[in-house]
């Protein structure tokens, strides 16, 4: 989600300013302020960036994520995210060639203990987001940009079958095999978030995403399957409106590989259906049904320091973004 900037110069405004104050383009959308022509290129970014940068995180792609930590463990991850891509439209609009690029620098921590007797571990992260777009309205070419903080994300993972809490000495005798565990991330409405603009980095509303992971260790092999699913709260002040939001389902499966460096290499894919939007009850023709596929590689830079790559696109998008993406993230542990 995006923040929009300020009319006083913060966004870049190509094209979506200096026109006649005459003209039916430039006439205020009522509530907001804003121009029409600007107003319809913010809408469409708003759909672009609500899937691209993560709003409802159906679309991620996290390999290992029920992986068995050995207990006392912190992990702080530096990461950068670049997504870039286009927009499916109503063929109807008068928009076409609709690019969006999104730069998400995001600080985390990772905390393992014991539950139970099981792997445990609790993580935040805290996002931070530049967005840029571009668009051909009506023949005239116009672009924006926004920036600002996104929401908060909590998740608490424990392990079920398998996955014992164990020491880091315990740990390093321990052949890890079948693994079955739960999770639960909350997006917190942290960011942030203006109720009279049309975008916004923040949500402002809950959103809770309980979901079951899988995992098989054969020899160097790692086999993982996941399914969850996001549900929201209504966003109460949405241009004077209420905003609600069905639950997002979705499925993922991974499949990675360890080599004796240390490094180690997955394939990653997923599908994800619903998140229908309705204003004050009236619902829009915004259903999602979309796949991803992705490739992530990590290998160790010595002693706790690693580094991971990886980078996905859309395998099929019936609606929305349509978009590709490159994250680089650091880690350190103690």
């Amino acid at each position: 989600m995006v923040s929009e900037g300020k009319d006083d110069g913060e966004g870049s405004g190509v094209g979506m300013t200096r026109d006649a104050p005459s003209s039916p383009q430039r006439r205020p959308v009522p509530g907001t302020g804003e121009p029409v022509q600007r107003a319809a290129l913010c809408a469409l970014l708003l759909v672009a960036t609500t899937l691209a940068a993560g709003g409802a995180g159906a679309q991620e792609l996290e390999a290992r994520a029920y992986r068995t930590l050995p207990t006392g463990l912190n992990f702080v991850i530096l990461a950068y995210r670049f997504s870039s891509g286009n927009v499916v439209t109503d063929p109807t609009l008068p928009i076409e060639n609709l690019q969006v690029d999104l730069q998400v620098p995001t600080l985390g921590y990772l905390r393992s203990f014991g539950m139970f007797g099981r792997s445990a571990s609790l993580s935040a992260s805290v996002p931070f987001a530049f967005m840029s777009g571009s668009a051909v309205y009506n023949g005239e070419p116009i672009a924006d940009s926004r920036s600002g903080s996104a929401d908060t994300r909590l998740r608490l993972a424990v392990n079920l079958i398998g996955g014992p809490a164990l020491s880091p000495a315990e740990f390093a005798r321990y052949q890890q095999g079948r693994n079955l565990g739960v999770s639960l991330t909350v997006s917190a409405p942290t960011g942030q978030y203006d109720p009279t603009r049309l975008i916004n980095f923040g949500n402002n509303r809950w959103g809770f995403k309980p979901e079951v992971g899988y995992s098989s260790i054969r020899g160097p092999w790692i086999y993982e399957l996941a399914a969850g699913a996001w549900f929201f709260t209504d966003n109460g002040d949405y241009l004077g409106a209420t905003k609600s939001q069905d639950p997002i389902g979705s499925l993922q499966a991974n499949i990675s590989y360890n080599f004796k460096s240390g490094v180690w290499i997955a394939l990653n894919g997923n599908w994800f259906t619903g998140g229908k939007t309705a204003i004050d009850g009236v619902p829009k023709d915004d259903l999602q049904k979309n796949s991803r596929v992705g490739l992530t590689v990590s290998t160790p830079l010595g002693g706790p320091h690693s580094l991971k790559l990886s980078a996905q696109t859309g395998a099929y998008t019936a609606s929305g973004a349509d978009f590709d993406e490159f994250t680089v993230a650091y880690q350190y542990r103690w």
